[in-house]
């Protein structure tokens, strides 16, 4: 059985909206000049995935995405032997893409692959910079260009899913959180198009939402959701069911919960 990756590939030729934090773009340049993989840690819809979008166009690099999930092999990643009209033939795997034409190859959520998979990265990760393909009986050597990035979200994982000592100190660790207010407000508005007093009171309830991570919220809402409930909005959905469907309903199943966000709701609008 082949399992289905979830890849995205392509080369970003427009400019994506990004608002940096701090230092987070020079750290990353200077990681991709020394050739050192980055690894991204925060937490979901904060944008890191938006951030490797940016950095591959910023640097001109068409970007390899691997959605991780629990059945993902080291063969999905680096490639593996088809059956296709009656011949067999070698398909490479996302890694191994990335590793030919020099791009960047972006592990989304790395600690939900299986254990066994992060081994193969590992000689990809440090001043070897080479991928094995075993079943060809060859060795790929990744050129200057090549970038191996990965994320993870350190707030809800378990100790049963979280990077080995052996996989992290191999990375350059660069931290995301929500923005703050003013930035938050002004990506709300530029990604979907709503008015500024809508966007800020938005972002109000996203606060006040996180303020309940570990009590009884494994995570707060996002901007993704955000965005979701103002674009929303603007399709002439009002703004209380807007929310309630864009960020109550996705962030929690407890229906005490949900009518607490509901409060918190009615607090803010």
């Amino acid at each position: 059985m082949v399992t289905t990756v979830k890849t995205e590939e392509y080369i970003i030729a427009e400019e994506p909206y990004y608002l940096p934090a701090g230092i987070e773009i020079q750290t990353f340049e200077a990681a991709y000049l020394n050739q050192i993989p980055v690894l991204l840690k925060g937490p979901t819809g904060c944008g890191k995935t938006r951030f490797m979008q940016y950095m591959a166009w910023r640097l001109r690099r068409p970007l390899i995405t691997v959605s991780c999930h629990d059945d993902l092999t080291a063969s999905d990643l680096v490639g593996r032997y088809l059956v296709q009209g009656g011949e067999t033939v070698w398909v490479d795997g996302p890694l191994t893409r990335a590793v030919t034409v020099g791009g960047f190859c972006y592990l989304d959520e790395v600690v939900e692959a299986r254990k066994d998979t992060t081994v193969v990265i590992h000689p990809l990760a440090d001043d070897r910079r080479i991928l094995p393909i075993e079943k060809k009986g060859e060795v790929l050597t990744a050129p200057p260009q090549f970038l191996l990035a990965i994320s993870y979200n350190p707030g809800y994982q378990s100790v049963l899913k979280d990077l080995k000592q052996s996989t992290r100190q191999r990375f350059l660790a660069i931290e995301f959180s929500y923005p703050d207010r003013k930035f938050e407000t002004a990506i709300v508005i530029h990604e979907s198009g709503v008015d500024e007093p809508t966007a800020g009171r938005l972002v109000s309830f996203a606060e006040k939402t996180r303020n309940l991570k570990d009590r009884g919220l494994a995570e707060g809402a996002s901007t993704r959701l955000l965005i979701h409930a103002a674009k929303l909005v603007v399709s002439g959905i009002d703004l209380r069911n807007a929310c309630r469907t864009a960020v109550n309903l996705p962030l929690t199943d407890d229906r005490e919960m949900s009518e607490a966000l509901s409060e918190l709701m009615q607090s803010v609008f």
